[in-house]
């Protein structure tokens, strides 16, 4: 199974969106000098959740689970990707497609443009993140639910998740 194959049968089908994150991940590959990451030597941060992060994903093993794969949504078809081992980065801005395609031909435009002509290469504008934390677990005493401790607050003395939590603020009149 090719690598193409590989993120279709994962996305479910073909579409300009898939072949706009393969196009992204291949290109990473080649300016990075990295591979499918099997922990969280590589990094990408996506500003949209649209489904070109399937083949990142897939071809590149970021994932939210692993701590790897991140989003700063801004509805952008821009991805930061980060090698953890040399320290070097990349962010990939989709450049603007010719006007007045059809979904098909934009599919068909995707699929016969090289990444260096789909992409303008920028440097990287977002810190590249801590790698992800093990936090310890509290029982919400009002749901009775466990939370990682980075998301329980304190109210009246008690440990609180963000789902129980009444959030405090006297400037939303």
């Amino acid at each position: 199974m090719t690598k193409w194959e590989k993120c279709v049968a994962f996305h479910g089908h073909e579409c300009g969106g898939l072949t706009i994150g393969y196009k992204a991940a291949i290109y990473a590959e080649k300016l990075l000098n990295i591979t499918f990451s099997e922990d969280e030597d590589v990094v990408c941060i996506s500003e949209n959740d649209a489904c070109g992060v399937d083949a990142i994903q897939v071809l590149l093993g970021c994932s939210v689970g692993k701590g790897n794969l991140l989003f700063h949504m801004r509805g952008k078809q821009a991805f930061s990707f980060y090698n953890r081992k040399t320290g070097k980065s990349v962010r990939l801005v989709l450049r603007e497609k010719p006007e007045g395609m059809s979904r098909e031909e934009s599919f068909a435009y995707y699929q016969n443009t090289e990444p260096e002509d789909m992409f303008d290469v920028k440097e990287t504008t977002i810190k590249l993140p801590e790698e992800a934390r093990i936090f310890d677990s509290y029982k919400c005493e009002c749901c009775g639910e466990m939370t990682g401790a980075n998301w329980i607050r304190i109210s009246d003395g008690k440990k609180i998740c963000l789902d129980c939590y009444k959030t405090y603020d006297r400037f939303q009149v």
